[in-house]
């Protein structure tokens, strides 16, 4: 327990969700302190309660399907479970403030950035006119945007990953809260952008004097950033203690579990000799860039410039790079979903030319995974639709009971082998098991060749280490050729076979996997190394080097 004086007193807390005429309970009982400029986490897969902890303080749950049927959350001696909605406004932004997960879906997209600051100084802290403007410009200095006078009327989309999040911190430091819950605040960054965002929080932190309850399953990060830890399973908080003390002797089976949930093992050493799948050469994807009245072409962006690259069977090339850095633009040219220069042959076949009809038969041998589970499958679909739209369209001829039993054993091959999945719907299943579907519906083609664009980013640690070991596995058996594409080294060095870095849409380093790893030559992948390596968990070795 912290010795501090708690800002945050958190006790007997439960949650109940309504369904139906059904109760059920997704916290039960938590109790845990935020002492004054204390940074706390709150750890623990997907499930198992963090997040609702979280917004039960912020009284952001969706009541009243929402209740809580025990618990008090003391904050200067007040109980916020029983704040009226007014007192909340007095609380919510000034007193205690919140990052969400994704920037891109937390933003108003129709709104300028400097709207969005403005309008928490504006609700929440009083400001009126001119000064508003400035404040806003102070806050965006403040979290290191570049050009931030050029940002005020930027829309979200305009900006980067990194940038959107920092302009999240700065909506929720513009009224200097005395607690900041940062949820889940890096997991849609690459390790370098990860590794600036949370330094930038570690020094606002300081300068600002305020707690910070920090919700995460990355433990690098609960190591780097937190004092205390709380590990919670299923709605219950099993262990709890110092940071430096629990990390080096876990009470509970639970925190060993997480501790250990690294992606395990190695890929097949590289084969030069395999046959070639993919090939490209001098590979350029360049956007025009428009302006004036008549819309001339003044410049280009050169996502991907000059790109030349070979994939063979059975083995995975993974490409790494920072947001920006043309990684998933190159992937998306070699499946011919956006146009490109330069030789692309598949098979032997230059493919570079073909148009969509022409692409039609090979869709079925190219696939994709996409990066978020969420996102990626129709919520209007059931299971067993989302997994046989290919097949129906792919093979005409099958009746409904042969693609039936398919899509059951492409399930079942991915480790959900119920059949009463088939006839559920996304909302239904957790992250890991959605990213089994996407894999199925990718699978259940039969494809020789697979992108993997990020399919692991959105997961708990633990079930990123189920996917890579299913992905390993489907490699294995089918022979199956993949184009690995992350930000997450630990990830890539576990399925990768040969790795290329790209950065400015250039290839700057490329080689064979261990070779990458352990002696890379250019200072560019030291740097995506170290950052890596930063704020991982030195678990049984280092993760990545």
């Amino acid at each position: 327990m912290s010795t501090r004086t708690p800002l945050v007193d958190v006790r007997n807390l439960s949650v109940s969700f309504r369904s139906g005429q059904r109760d059920n309970l997704a916290v039960k009982g938590v109790s845990f302190a935020i002492g004054k400029g204390e940074t706390v986490a709150l750890v623990g897969e997907s499930g198992s309660g963090k997040s609702v902890s979280a917004l039960s303080i912020m009284r952001l749950l969706p009541y009243p399907a929402a209740s809580h049927p025990s618990g008090k959350i003391l904050i200067d001696g007040r109980d916020l479970l029983q704040a009226s909605e007014d007192e909340m406004q007095t609380v919510r932004g000034k007193r205690i403030s919140m990052i969400f997960q994704e920037p891109m879906t937390s933003l108003n997209p129709l709104h300028t950035i400097e709207q969005q600051v403005g309008e928490m100084l504006v609700l929440h802290g009083g400001s009126r006119g001119t000064s508003v403007r400035e404040r806003v410009l102070e806050l965006l200095v403040k979290v290191g945007i570049a050009e931030p006078e050029k940002r005020l009327d930027s829309y979200p989309h305009q900006l980067s990953g990194g940038q959107r999040q920092r302009v999240m911190i700065a909506m929720a430091l513009a009224n200097e809260p005395d607690l900041l819950i940062a949820d889940e605040p890096t997991t849609a960054l690459d390790v370098t952008i990860q590794a600036q965002i949370l330094e930038l929080l570690k020094e606002l932190q300081k300068e600002l004097g305020m707690a910070m309850l920090l919700i995460t399953h990355d433990l690098g990060i609960v190591r780097r950033m937190a004092e205390r830890v709380y590990v919670m399973q299923a709605g219950e908080i099993v262990e709890d203690g110092e940071t430096q003390k629990l990390f080096a002797a876990q009470q509970h089976p639970y925190t060993r579990h997480l501790l250990a949930a690294e992606p395990k093992g190695r890929p097949p050493a590289y084969d030069p000799g395999a046959p070639v799948v993919v090939e490209t050469d001098d590979l350029k994807v360049w956007f025009p860039v428009k302006r004036g009245f008549f819309q001339k072409t003044v410049d280009h962006i050169k996502a991907v410039d000059g790109v030349s690259l070979t994939l063979r069977e059975g083995q995975t090339l993974g490409v790494v790079g920072e947001s920006g850095s043309g990684k998933t633009t190159l992937g998306l040219a070699i499946l011919r979903l956006i146009s490109s220069k330069g030789p692309i042959l598949y098979l032997g076949r230059d493919i570079s030319g073909f148009r969509s009809k022409e692409m039609r038969p090979l869709r079925r041998e190219m696939q994709i995974v996409f990066q978020d589970p969420y996102g990626s499958l129709s919520p209007r679909l059931s299971v067993f639709e989302i997994v046989e739209e290919g097949l129906a369209i792919q093979n005409p001829g099958m009746t409904w009971d042969e693609r039936r039993a398919r899509v059951a054993r492409a399930l079942a091959e991915v480790g959900l082998p119920d059949p009463g999945h088939l006839d559920r719907y996304p909302h239904e299943f957790s992250g890991g098991q959605r990213q089994r579907i996407a894999i199925a519906r990718a699978m259940v083609l039969e494809p020789r060749f697979v992108m993997l664009d990020e399919p692991t980013s959105a997961l708990d640690m633990s079930v990123q280490a189920q996917i890579v070991d299913l992905l390993r596995e489907l490699q294995a058996k089918r022979r199956l050729t993949y184009l690995f594409i992350s930000h997450d080294l630990k990830v890539v060095r576990a399925l990768s076979n040969y790795v290329l870095v790209m950065r400015h849409g250039k290839v700057v380093e490329e080689g064979p996997s261990e070779e990458i790893f352990t002696a890379a030559r250019q200072d560019y992948t030291r740097a995506l190394l170290a950052a890596a390596l930063d704020h991982r968990v030195a678990h049984k070795g280092a993760v990545a080097g």
